[in-house]
């Protein structure tokens, strides 16, 4: 059963490209983006991104905090933000257990790769629950931002 709006967040904490630990906890009483994206370095990922870097000063305008999760090392993230000026963190999922509690994970993704992420999006409001969920199965989809920014609003 996917995760709906209206639903308690799974809480998690990761490691950040920056290797600091971060919890979804640490922004009760602030919006959250989760942005779950496949792999770094590649081409619809980098555009997802760089979408959200182009118009972060909507999030921050709008008091959102984004937290991009993948199952890239916290290292390769670390050169992925740094090549493509990201203003947000980047979460190492290395272990797969947030996409999991988000169902937000290929079985099998391209070249027989197991346990990617898929892109996926969840707003979360500042009692930490799911206002906006959207999990593409399609992985040349990017989400749909228009959505994400009126959720944000909400």
């Amino acid at each position: 059963m996917a995760l709906t709006t209206g639903q308690k967040a799974p809480q998690f904490t990761l490691y950040s490209s920056d290797l600091k630990e971060i919890s979804l906890s640490d922004y009760t009483g602030r919006k959250v983006v989760l942005h779950f994206f496949n792999l770094a370095f590649t081409g619809v990922c980098t555009a997802q991104l760089c979408t959200i870097r182009d118009s972060f000063e909507y999030y921050e305008n709008n008091g959102a905090a984004i937290l991009a999760i993948s199952v890239d090392s916290p290292f390769s993230l670390a050169r992925f933000k740094e090549e493509n000026h990201y203003q947000f963190l980047l979460l190492s999922d290395f272990n797969r257990d947030v996409c999991e509690a988000y169902e937000a994970i290929y079985d099998e993704f391209v070249f027989g790769l197991k346990g990617v992420a898929k892109r996926a999006v969840f707003v979360i409001n500042e009692e930490q629950e799911v206002i906006y969920a959207e999990v593409l199965e399609q992985a040349a989809d990017l989400p749909d931002f228009d959505a994400i920014k009126e959720a944000i609003k909400s």
